[in-house]
C-alpha cells in the first residue's frame, strides 16, 4: 500500500511540474519552484539560459532538453547535494578562462550526472570541493580553437572520492586532478587532447581500463603518490613532447597491465620515486612500437620492472645526461631484441640481457643531436663503433634473467591486437 501511495505521489509531482512548465517563463523558474526531492521532466526544447540548482532534485531531460548559455558564462551550476542530472544536452558556454566558463560546474556532494552531452563549452566539467559524485556516460567536447586555448574537459580541484566512468572526451585540453584523492577514472575514452589525464599533488587515485589515444601526453603524474594505473590503453602520444605515461617526482605508483603503444616515449621518469621509502612498480605492461620504450631523466633508483614486454621500440631504454639504469630493478621482462638462448627450457635466457650504448649515446647526452637519431650519419657512426670501438661503450642496463617469450598477457592473442591494429 505504501509503495503504491509513494508511486502516485511521485507521479503527481512529475505531472504537476511538467504541466507547470508549459506556463513557466524559464527552466530556472521551474527549478526554483520545485520542492526538495522533486523530479522534473521539462518538455522538449532549447532553453536559452544559465541554470543554477541549489536543491536535491532530479532534472530529467529525456524528452529532448537542451540548455544553451548562448556564449555567456557557465551553462549549469550544481550547488546541491544529492541531486541527479540526466539525459540533458548542455552547450555554448562563455569563452573566459579567468572565470572558468564551463558546461557544468559542481560544488556539491553525492550528486549523480549521467547520459549528458556537453558541447561547445570552454571547460567541460569544473568540480571544486565536490566529493562523492558519480559521473557516467557523459560526452564532452570543447570549443573549436587551438588546443592550448581550449579549457580542460574535466577539472577536479580539492574534490575526493568521485567516480568518472564510461565517459567520452574528445577535442578538449586536459582532464586534470589537483589536490584530490580517492577518485576513480574508469572505462573512459579520451581522444585528441593535450594531457589525457594529469595529476597534480593528487594522491591515492585509480586510473583503470581507459582508452587514451592521440593526445600529446597520455597520463602524467606530477607530485602524485600511491596511484594505481592499470589495464589502460595509451596510444599514439606523438610529437616533440609525446609521452604515454610520465612521472615527475611521484612515488608508490603501480603501473600494471597497460598497453603503451605507438608513442614518442612510452614511459618517462623524471626523478621518481621521490620518496626514498617508496618504490614504483611496473609489471605486465606491453611497451611496443614507441620511439623510446622507457626514458629516464637521470641515473636513479627505486623503479622495479617485472614481466613487461618490450617489443619493436626504436630505442628500448634511454637515460639522459650520460647516466645508466643499472640501479633500477629489472626482473623477468621480455625483450624482443634478446640474442641469447634457453638451453635448459626454463623460459629464461641463459645469459643476461644487456644494452650497451655506443655512438648512439650522443643524442642522449646532447639533446639537440636527437634530430639526427635514426639518420644515416649517426647510424653509420654507430655501426662503425660497434665493429671497432673508438670509445668505451657504456652498459646501460643488465637483466640477469629475461624471458625468452612474451608473458601470457603479452602474447599475440592478448597483447592488444586491437591496439596494434589501430596503429595501421
Amino acid at each position: 500500500m505504501r509503495k503504491t501511495l509513494w508511486f502516485f505521489v511521485v507521479f503527481a509531482v512529475v505531472a504537476a511540474f511538467s504541466a507547470a512548465a508549459a506556463g513557466a517563463g524559464t527552466l530556472q523558474d521551474l527549478i526554483d519552484a520545485a520542492p526538495d526531492g522533486a523530479e522534473l521532466v521539462p518538455p522538449a526544447g532549447i532553453y536559452s539560459e544559465q541554470i543554477v540548482i541549489d536543491r536535491h532534485i532530479v532534472l530529467d531531460g529525456r524528452n529532448g532538453v537542451v540548455i544553451d548559455a548562448a556564449g555567456k558564462g557557465t551553462v549549469v551550476t550544481l550547488n546541491a547535494t544529492g541531486a541527479t542530472l540526466k539525459n540533458l544536452s548542455l552547450r555554448n558556454s562563455g569563452r573566459l578562462h579567468n572565470k572558468v566558463d564551463a558546461g557544468l560546474r559542481i560544488t556539491g556532494d553525492f550528486n549523480v550526472i549521467r547520459d549528458v552531452t556537453i558541447e561547445n563549452s570552454l571547460f567541460g566539467i569544473d568540480m571544486t570541493q565536490a566529493s562523492n559524485n558519480v559521473l557516467r556516460r557523459i560526452h564532452i567536447s570543447s570549443k573549436d580553437m587551438p588546443l592550448e586555448m581550449r579549457g580542460d574537459s574535466v577539472r577536479i580541484w580539492y574534490s575526493n572520492d568521485n567516480k568518472f566512468e564510461d565517459n567520452t572526451v574528445e577535442d578538449a585540453r586536459d582532464i586534470v586532478i589537483w589536490y584530490s584523492s580517492g577518485n576513480i577514472l574508469r572505462d573512459n575514452k579520451i581522444r585528441r587532447g593535450r594531457y589525457g589525464i594529469h595529476f597534480m599533488y593528487a594522491h591515492d587515485n585509480t586510473v583503470e581500463r581507459n582508452d587514451i589515444s592521440d593526445c600529446v601526453v597520455g597520463i602524467f603524474l606530477m607530485y602524485a603518490n600511491d596511484t594505481f594505473v592499470r589495464d589502460n590503453k595509451v596510444l599514439r602520444s606523438w610529437g616533440a613532447s609525446g609521452t604515454g605515461i610520465g612521472f615527475k617526482e611521484s612515488s608508490g605508483v603501480v603501473v600494471a597491465g597497460n598497453d603503451i603503444i605507438g608513442n614518442a616515449t612510452g614511459i618517462y621518469l623524471d626523478p621518481s620515486p621521490w620518496d626514498p621509502d617508496k618504490t614504483n612498480t611496473f609489471e605486465n605492461n606491453v611497451i611496443a612500437y614507441n620511439g623510446i620504450g622507457i626514458e629516464f631523466h637521470n641515473d636513479w633508483t627505486g623503479n622495479n620492472f617485472a614481466g613487461n614486454a618490450f617489443m619493436s621500440n626504436f630505442t628500448q631504454i634511454s637515460v639522459r645526461g650520460g647516466g645508466t639504469a643499472l640501479r633500477e630493478g629489472w626482473n623477468g621482462n621480455y625483450w624482443d631484441d634478446y640474442a641469447g638462448f634457453d638451453r635448459d627450457g626454463d623460459g629464461q635466457g641463459d645469459v643476461p640481457y644487456e644494452i650497451y650504448n655506443y655512438a648512439d649515446r650522443i643524442w642522449m647526452e646532447v639533446p639537440s643531436a636527437s634530430f639526427f637519431r635514426g639518420g644515416l650519419a649517426l647510424a653509420a657512426l654507430d655501426f662503425v663503433e660497434r665493429l671497432a670501438p673508438f670509445s668505451e661503450p657504456r652498459l646501460l642496463i643488465r637483466e640477469r634473467a629475461s624471458l625468452i617469450a612474451p608473458p601470457e598477457r603479452a602474447g599475440p592473442e592478448k597483447a592488444s591486437l586491437s591496439a596494434l591494429e589501430s596503429l595501421k
